[in-house]
């Protein structure tokens, strides 16, 4: 991994944190992702699941994490089981985890070779009740490829019918939305390997200049600060591209006097970083623009204030609706009848502004978080409203990631990120 080693008492305390809400004699069990093919002998790059990642840090593919808290023998009570090394795959593919350096980066002391997990699960299965399968139910999620997990869940219960079983999401829901200090550190690095790359392209942008280009500039100042680089697709969308939501050709040239969105995030150690930023290409903001921009600056300030301790996800949205109403109203995008016949299924609002203000963000880009449940202090939160107007060719959207403290504003993870109208035509311009 490109990542500095990660201290392993994060993953003990999040096991510990997971058994402690198990039911009485179960086991819960963690797979790694599928290496996913694309064609001939091709794969795409490895991503482990985010949960056995959680749970062990163990960033390999072929790996399984078992837990029995109430196992006869105490080395049972936490297993990993790992893909056998040999002399060939280090040749061919590079280190793999050895026994010792899985339980440097785990915590685990009990290590067994992938091959010898059926018939030391069998042995488990045997003293227990309740299986915990992994399921996906993350409320944005549309998985139609079997995972790895599907058909450990399929094969487990044809061969233990007799067991119970439960979910172990909802557990990591909760568990996974309220991020540790470590887990802050690491997005903390997150946004400032982001950082470096937007002040790369400040001074790189120019009339001219094609949307890939600055996608490479990104890109390089991610690799070299130790990330994977995007932690999701980027967007990078100039003049009315950016009237597209999910724009990510990244295939247009810029042009004089047009803007440019950019919606990129950089990831280290699997977590992720999610920016918003909107500037022009030639360093100058026409008027209009800039009446534009300092509207959606003000109501993702006042939209960041709301998120405090409590807060419900849903009442928190029609609050900044209000906000943004008010705020085309000032820009004459809206008017008085507009709001008056607005439907409230739909309000009138959402024809300049039609996505959500915040989401949970973490080890995933779209993180968990159980959205019913108020929120709590060290969750960490995206704020990105946007005003999008295909008529003027050109959309503005602003976003940082902020951590909900315990009293007082939020603690913002992008602080230092140029945002200011005035710093990024100075950074520009210079």
């Amino acid at each position: 991994m490109k990542y500095h080693q990660i201290d392993s008492k994060l993953f003990i305390k999040n096991r510990k944190n997971f058994m402690a809400q198990m039911k009485p004699k179960s086991i819960a069990v963690f797979n790694s992702n599928d290496v996913y093919p694309v064609g001939a002998d091709s794969t795409m790059p490895f991503q482990q699941h985010r949960d056995i990642f959680y749970l062990s840090g163990v960033d390999q593919e072929e790996s399984i994490l078992l837990l029995f808290p109430e196992a006869a023998d105490e080395k049972n009570r936490e297993v990993l089981f790992l893909k056998e090394t040999n002399d060939h795959i280090a040749v061919w593919e590079g280190e793999k985890l050895t026994k010792e350096r899985a339980y440097e980066v785990s915590g685990v002391k009990t290590v067994y070779w992938l091959k010898e997990f059926d018939k030391i699960f069998f042995e488990l299965m045997t003293q227990a009740e309740t299986i915990y399968f992994n399921t996906n139910e993350h409320y944005r999620q549309a998985v139609t490829t079997e995972t790895r997990e599907d058909r450990f869940i399929k094969t487990t219960k044809n061969k233990f019918p007799a067991h119970n079983w439960a979910k172990s999401n909802p557990i990591l829901q909760r568990l996974r939305s309220v991020k540790d200090p470590i887990e802050l550190e690491l997005m903390q690095q997150a946004c400032d390997i982001t950082e470096k790359g937007f002040r790369r392209i400040l001074s790189f942008i120019k009339p001219g200049v094609w949307e890939y280009e600055i996608e490479a500039e990104y890109m390089h100042e991610f690799l070299r600060n130790r990330s994977k680089g995007f932690a999701y697709t980027p967007i990078i969308a100039s003049g009315t591209n950016a009237n597209v939501l999910h724009y990510i050709e990244n295939n247009h040239q810029c042009k004089e006097g047009d803007l440019i969105l950019m919606d990129v995030g950089a990831e280290y150690a699997n977590y992720s970083s999610d920016m918003s930023r909107t500037i022009p290409v030639n360093g100058t903001f026409t008027k209009r623009q800039r009446e534009v921009y300092d509207a959606v600056h003000r109501v993702k300030d006042d939209a960041t204030k709301m998120l405090v301790p409590g807060t419900l996800w849903k009442e928190y949205h029609v609050e900044v609706g209000k906000l943004m109403t008010s705020a085309l109203l000032g820009l004459g995008l809206l008017d008085k009848a507009d709001i008056k016949n607005e439907n409230p299924d739909w309000p009138a609002y959402k024809k300049y502004f039609m996505h959500g203000t915040s989401h949970h963000i973490g080890l995933d880009t779209h993180d968990y978080g159980i959205l019913w449940e108020p929120m709590k202090p060290n969750m960490v939160f995206t704020v990105e409203p946007g005003i999008y107007i295909p008529e003027e060719g050109f959309g503005i959207r602003l976003e940082d990631d902020v951590v909900i403290q315990e009293n007082g504003e939020p603690f913002n993870l992008m602080r230092n990120i140029p945002i200011e109208a005035e710093a990024i035509e100075e950074i520009m311009n210079s």
